[in-house]
């Protein structure tokens, strides 16, 4: 029973990932491939990367109503993502890890491959599987491009080229992220990362 007389469920021998939504499909994925059937997972929205601000408050809200449900093991599917270290407080205060490195253009890549190209990518646009499906909703409409194509070159003018992360061969999302690249005005290029440290931390929950 927790304080309020509800009857908890024993769930302290699984592991609850509280992602952000756009790495949703891919936990997903990995726990499917490796069968992790040990990992729950829940998402807050991904639309909070448009308001960093927002997400340690969130994240500590779920990390207590997770433990209210029974968790003891809980893992963050996020890097800092503009949090600017809060988010890292957030956690640190609640006992509870997350994915190293920035944010998860950094973890697709693996921490080392990142830093290795980092000053190569300063002027690089980065995209993934997640932001090629989601191309119109997560940049046209919010800034606006699809009313006001000219201010392309004010949101995108610093950029020389679009950097794909694949998470997956998919011809299809190849063709969206070409397409993207192009209408942005911008050199394309394509890597395949699958899904770097994503898969490495939730694998290594097996061991705890």
């Amino acid at each position: 029973m927790d304080d309020a007389g509800r009857e908890v469920e024993d769930k302290s021998g699984r592991v609850l990932v509280i992602g952000c939504g756009m790495l949703a499909r891919e936990i997903l994925a990995v726990r499917e491939r490796y069968g992790l059937n040990h990992i729950d997972l829940t998402c807050l929205a991904a639309q909070l990367h448009f308001e960093p601000q927002k997400i340690p408050a969130a994240m500590r809200a779920a990390i207590r109503e997770a433990k209210a449900d029974g968790y003891r093991t809980i893992l963050a599917g996020y890097g800092d993502c503009g949090t600017g270290g809060l988010l890292d407080r957030v956690l640190e205060s609640e006992g509870v890890t997350r994915i190293a490195g920035p944010h998860c253009f950094a973890f697709y890549q693996g921490l080392e491959q990142f830093r290795a190209r980092e000053d190569e990518d300063l002027t690089a646009f980065y995209f993934t599987d997640f932001l090629v499906r989601n191309f119109r909703t997560f940049f046209i409409e919010p800034l606006g491009l699809d009313r006001y194509p000219e201010l392309k070159a004010d949101y995108f003018g610093n950029y020389r080229r679009v950097v794909y992360l694949a998470q997956t061969d998919d011809a299809e999302l190849d063709a969206q992220a070409r397409t993207a690249a192009a209408w942005l005005g911008l050199e394309f290029e394509r890597r395949f990362t699958g899904y770097g440290d994503l898969e490495t931390s939730l694998r290594a929950t097996s061991n705890r």
